[in-house]
C-alpha cells in the first residue's frame, strides 16, 4: 500500500476530533441537533485552517444512515464513501478550474434531481472568489431558493472579492488561524500515535513555521521526519527550515545580561557559519524580547508552563525600561538592514547597539560599553565645549559600589534653610518645542544658568549639600537597629545595587520598621503581582541587606495600603517637581517669551524633556 501523507491520514472525521474553530463547531453541533439546517453555508480562512474538513463532517452529518446528527457514525456507507471521496451526492468543485458561466449551469441542471444515495445532494465550491461574474449572477436564484434536497457550502480565503448578493443568501463562518499551542498538541500527539521520537522544542519551531495552518504543520512534520530518518529533533528542524534556534536567542540575552560583547559577536558569528538568516533573528529575538516583558507584566498570559518558566529566569535580568528599548532596537535594526554594507554587519550593530544601551548593573565587577548609570536607565554622559569650539572628552563618572553597612547610609539633605529636599534643585538644564513655530527654527535647550531662567529659579537655588558623617560598621545589634533608625529606604535601594524586578520590587515597598533581626516592609496591594513573579526576590534583598550589614537579618514583606510614600512614589514626585521647575524657567526665558510674541506660538508642555 502507498505511502498516505500525514495531512490526509490524520483529517479530523468527526466534530469531536477537530483541532480548533470551537465557535463553528458549536454553531453547526446546535444547527443539526435543532433541525434549524440553513441551505447555504459560507466558510473562510487562510489555508489549512479546516475549511474543506469541517464540510466533509458536515455532508456526513446530513447523509449519515443513522439520522441527521451532530455525531455521525463514521461506519455506515455514506459516512465511509464520503471520506473516500466517493459518495454521488457530495460534490466537491474547484471554482479555479471550473469558474464559467458554463460550469455553474451545468452543476445547477444536475442539482434540481434527487439525490442517489443519500439524503441531501451536497454541493461544496472550493475558492469560491474565483468565479466570474457571471457564473455569480447565474447561481443566485437557485443558491436563495434551492431544492429541499440540495445544501450549498462554500469555501474561500478571500471573502471580500465575493460579491455581497452571495453573501446575503449564506451564512457566513470566518474560521481562526490555530494557535501555536494548540498545533504544538496535534503535532505530539501524531507523533505518539505513529510512534516516532521527538523533541518538543522541534514542534514548537514547526508550529510557529506553520504560522496557523493545521495543514502545512503536517506537511512541514513530513518534511522533518523524512530529513532526521524517522525522528524529529530541533536541531535538524532549525536546519531544515533555516530558523534561528532558541539556544541563540537565549545565547544573547545571556551575553547582554553579562555585558560580554565577545558572546554577542561568537552568536553573530556562529549564525554566519550556518548561513542563518539574520532578518529572522531579529524577527525571532524581538518576539522572544516581547514574551520576556509579557511575562513582567501579565505571566498568566503565557499559557505553557515550560515557556513561562523559562522566560521568568530572563525576565528578573532586564528592567522593564530595557526591554521597551531593546524591542525598538531589534524591530529597527531589521528595518536598517537592508541599507547596511552587508547583513552580518547589520545585525552585528543591532547587537552592540543592544549593549551600549544596556544600563550599567551597580553590582558588575568592571564597566561595559555604554554602560549606564543607576537606577536602571542609561547613562548619557555630556560633552563640555572647550575655548576653541571643540568638544573636550568627559571621563565616565565612577561607578557607586555598595556601602559595607547599612549604616553608612547618608541622612537627608540639609542646608542653610532647614532640611530640603533634593527635588527642589532646578534641573540644570531642559529642552522644549514650541508649537506654531517655523520649521526652520531649531529647539531651544534652556539652561538654568542664563538670565531668564536664573531669574524667575532664583527661589530654588540652593547651595550644596553637606553629607552626614558614615556610622561605623558593627555586629552589635542594638547598633544595626539605630542605623536602620536612622537610614532613609530609598537611600538604602538605591545603594544595595539591586537589579531587574527584584530592585522594582523593593522601590514599590514602604519602611515599617526594624527590630530584633526582623525588618518589616509593606507592598501596596496594586504592586501584589511581583511577589508572584518570581518567589525568590525577597530572599535577594534578604540576602543583600545581610551582606551590606554583615550580620543576618530576616525580611518579612506584607501587602495593604501604603501610609507614607515608597521610593518609587518619591521618585514620580521627584521628577513632576523637576519637570515644573523646568517649565517655570521655560515660561521666563527672553528667548522662549519673543518667539511667542513674535510667531503667536505656544509652548507645548508635553515636549519637555528633563536632560
Amino acid at each position: 500500500m502507498s505511502y498516505q501523507v500525514l495531512a490526509r491520514k490524520w483529517r479530523p472525521k468527526s466534530f469531536e476530533t477537530l483541532v480548533g474553530q470551537e465557535h463553528v463547531v458549536r454553531a453547526l453541533t446546535h444547527a443539526l441537533a435543532t433541525g434549524r439546517l440553513h441551505h447555504a453555508w459560507l466558510f473562510t480562512g487562510t489555508r489549512g485552517v479546516g475549511k474543506t474538513t469541517i464540510s466533509r463532517i458536515l455532508a456526513k452529518a446530513l447523509n449519515c444512515e443513522a439520522g441527521v446528527s451532530a455525531t455521525p457514525c463514521g461506519q455506515c456507507d455514506a459516512c465511509r464513501a464520503i471520506d473516500a471521496d466517493r459518495f454521488p451526492d457530495y460534490v466537491e468543485m474547484d471554482a479555479a478550474s471550473n469558474r464559467g458561466v458554463d460550469d455553474m449551469a451545468a452543476l445547477l441542471d444536475r442539482a434540481v434531481y434527487a439525490p442517489v444515495a443519500g439524503r441531501y445532494k451536497v454541493y461544496m465550491i472550493d475558492e469560491v472568489h474565483m468565479l466570474t461574474g457571471h457564473a455569480f449572477n447565474a447561481m443566485l436564484k437557485t443558491l436563495e431558493e434551492p431544492p429541499e434536497h440540495v445544501k450549498f457550502i462554500l469555501a474561500t480565503t478571500d471573502p471580500q472579492k465575493i460579491p455581497v448578493t452571495v453573501l446575503s443568501r449564506c451564512l457566513q463562518f470566518n474560521l481562526k488561524q490555530m494557535p501555536q499551542g494548540q498545533i504544538v498538541e496535534h503535532l505530539a500527539r501524531v507523533l505518539e500515535a505513529e510512534a516516532t521520537p521527538f523533541e518538543a522544542g522541534a514542534l514548537r519551531h514547526l508550529a510557529h513555521a506553520a504560522a496557523g495552518s493545521m495543514r502545512d504543520a503536517l506537511s512541514l512534520l513530513d518534511q522533518a521526519i523524512a530529513h532526521g530518518a524517522g525522528r524529529v529533533l530541533e536541531e535538524q528542524v532549525t536546519h531544515m527550515l533555516g530558523t534561528v534556534g532558541d539556544d541563540h536567542l537565549y545565547a544573547i540575552l545571556d551575553a547582554l545580561a553579562a555585558s560580554d560583547a565577545d558572546a554577542l559577536l561568537a552568536v553573530a558569528d556562529g549564525m554566519e557559519m550556518r548561513s542563518l538568516s539574520f532578518d529572522a533573528a531579529l524577527q525571532a529575538l524581538a518576539t522572544l524580547l516581547g514574551r520576556v516583558a509579557l511575562v513582567q507584566f501579565a505571566p498568566a498570559a503565557v499559557a505553557d508552563e515550560h515557556e513561562r518558566a523559562r522566560l521568568s529566569a530572563q525576565a528578573g535580568r532586564f528592567d522593564a525600561e530595557y526591554l521597551q528599548l531593546a524591542y525598538q532596537i531589534a524591530i529597527h535594526g531589521r528595518d536598517e538592514l537592508a541599507l547596511a554594507p552587508d547583513e552580518y554587519t547589520g545585525f552585528t550593530m543591532s547587537l552592540l547597539r543592544l549593549l551600549a544601551f544596556r544600563p550599567e548593573q551597580p553590582t558588575a565587577s568592571s564597566a561595559a560599553p555604554g554602560g549606564g548609570g543607576t537606577g536602571g536607565k542609561a547613562r548619557v554622559l555630556p560633552v563640555q565645549p572647550m575655548a576653541g569650539g571643540k568638544p573636550a572628552a568627559v571621563a565616565p563618572a565612577p561607578k557607586a559600589e555598595a556601602p559595607k553597612a547599612i549604616a553608612a547610609m547618608t541622612k537627608p539633605t540639609a542646608v542653610h534653610g532647614g532640611d530640603v529636599p533634593p527635588w527642589e534643585a532646578l534641573p540644570p538644564e531642559a529642552e522644549m518645542q514650541v508649537s506654531d513655530a517655523p520649521p526652520d527654527m531649531p529647539k531651544k535647550r534652556v539652561s538654568a544658568e542664563n538670565p531668564g531662567a536664573a531669574q524667575a529659579a532664583a527661589g530654588a537655588q540652593r547651595k550644596p549639600a553637606a553629607q552626614s558623617e558614615p556610622v561605623a560598621a558593627t555586629a552589635d545589634g542594638a547598633a544595626v537597629a539605630a542605623a536602620f533608625a536612622c537610614a532613609d529606604w530609598r537611600e538604602v535601594v538605591r545603594a544595595l545595587g539591586l537589579s531587574g524586578l527584584t530592585r522594582e520590587l523593593a522601590q514599590h515597598c514602604e519602611w515599617i520598621g526594624y527590630g530584633d533581626g526582623d525588618l518589616r516592609l509593606r507592598l501596596s496591594d496594586i504592586y501584589r503581582h511581583l511577589l508572584e513573579l518570581d518567589a525568590a526576590m525577597p530572599a535577594r534583598i534578604e540576602g543583600e541587606l545581610g551582606r551590606a550589614l554583615g550580620h543576618p537579618l530576616k525580611l518579612h514583606i506584607e501587602t495593604g495600603a501604603i501610609a507614607g510614600q515608597t521610593p518609587a512614589q518619591r521618585d514620580e514626585s521627584e521628577r513632576r517637581a523637576r519637570h515644573a521647575q523646568a517649565m517655570a524657567a521655560l515660561k521666563s526665558d527672553p528667548f522662549v517669551l519673543e518667539l511667542i510674541e513674535r510667531f503667536d506660538a505656544s509652548l507645548n508642555e508635553d515636549t519637555v524633556k528633563l536632560l
